[in-house]
């Protein structure tokens, strides 16, 4: 049977614009067509009804579209945006782009909660036995855990793509993200027990030495799929207390042009990963990692991150959008909403 026959109108022409000698075909047209959309009969139910060959049946359900005799529409339920959705896609060489419905007077708490719900729901969706699912930090993918409910996964293992950022005990770290999220899919949790940014490079590479540390590390080139949030640098109050990122690698980065970051590796508003000595300060996943996957799932929204999210998109990295209508109209319309 065709499928989304529910959330579509299907309107079946009766033309006799041709001449007479031809009319058996477009009869035939119609007729096949109106035992599949209207009368709900399979090919091969219309096949042997009419002492036709299957392939055939199909091959008149194609001319019959091509022709104009059916015209299928999409008529999507109140609050989906899929038109906002494919000119994403298009807009941005995206894979996939999700887009939810927010009342424009919720705060940007509530925004994320509703993408972060969004979120957890594509990750079920897509989810694979076996998967390795990585994870960075921030509070979109937070909210993200928070919303998926405990659901027995089969085999399958969330690792965690940079160190701990922020206060320990804060919801957003990412070891508790990692760790939350593998108890909610009955998965093996990979985490890297060290934080994200560290003292100088010699500490970082004494670390990378750790074997727990280069378990996790190991682990980011074969990642099946990887869920981040996207930052932004003027907004994010974690990246500019002085504390999380010190304020003279904070100089550095701002001379650099940086206008946001994917899992603390920064860019500037072209997209383009912008080099400064933090690099060599951090544990996680590379700028070359994340170019090189297949499948790396965005989260974010709101107006203080639009620039931000617009250049994540040009740089090319994320395959999968997941945001809310506000911001997606702002991304397309180049505007801050």
């Amino acid at each position: 049977m065709a499928s989304g026959v529910r959330l579509s109108r299907v309107r079946i022409f009766f033309r006799h614009l041709m001449p007479r000698r031809a009319a058996p075909d477009l009869h035939l047209l119609t007729k096949v067509s109106t035992l599949y959309y209207i009368g709900q009969q399979t090919q091969q139910q219309i096949a042997d009804r009419l002492r036709l060959s299957r392939p055939r049946i199909s091959r008149l359900l194609a001319d019959a579209q091509e022709r104009g005799i059916v015209q299928i529409t999409i008529a999507p339920p109140t609050g989906l945006h899929t038109e906002l959705e494919s000119r994403l896609e298009a807009e941005f060489g995206l894979e996939e782009a999700m887009v939810v419905e927010v009342d424009g007077r919720e705060s940007d708490d509530m925004v994320r909660r509703h993408i972060g719900a969004a979120g957890a729901e594509h990750l079920w969706r897509t989810l694979m036995p076996g998967d390795s699912i990585g994870l960075a930090w921030g509070t979109t993918l937070e909210a993200m855990v928070q919303a998926m409910p405990p659901r027995a996964a089969e085999r399958i293992t969330v690792v965690q793509t940079l160190g701990g950022i922020g206060p320990p005990d804060h919801e957003a770290y990412a070891a508790s993200i990692a760790r939350r999220l593998a108890t909610a899919l009955d998965a093996a949790p990979v985490l890297l027990p060290a934080p994200g940014i560290v003292a100088s490079p010699g500490v970082r590479d004494a670390l990378r030495a750790d074997p727990h540390v280069q378990a996790a590390l190991g682990r980011l080139d074969a990642l099946d799929v990887i869920y981040v949030g996207i930052g932004s640098l003027s907004s994010n109050p974690l990246l500019t207390d002085g504390q999380t990122i010190p304020t003279k690698a904070l100089k550095e980065l701002q001379r650099a042009g940086a206008i946001g970051d994917i899992a603390l590796r920064f860019f500037d508003v072209s997209g383009r990963f912008v080099r400064t000595s933090l690099d060599e300060r951090i544990l996680g996943i590379t700028p070359e990692q994340l170019q090189r996957h297949k499948r790396v799932v965005a989260l974010a929204g709101g107006k203080k991150k639009i620039d931000a999210m617009r250049a994540a998109l040009r740089a090319g990295v994320v395959n999968v959008l997941i945001t809310d209508q506000a911001t997606a109209r702002a991304l397309l319309n180049g505007t801050n909403g």
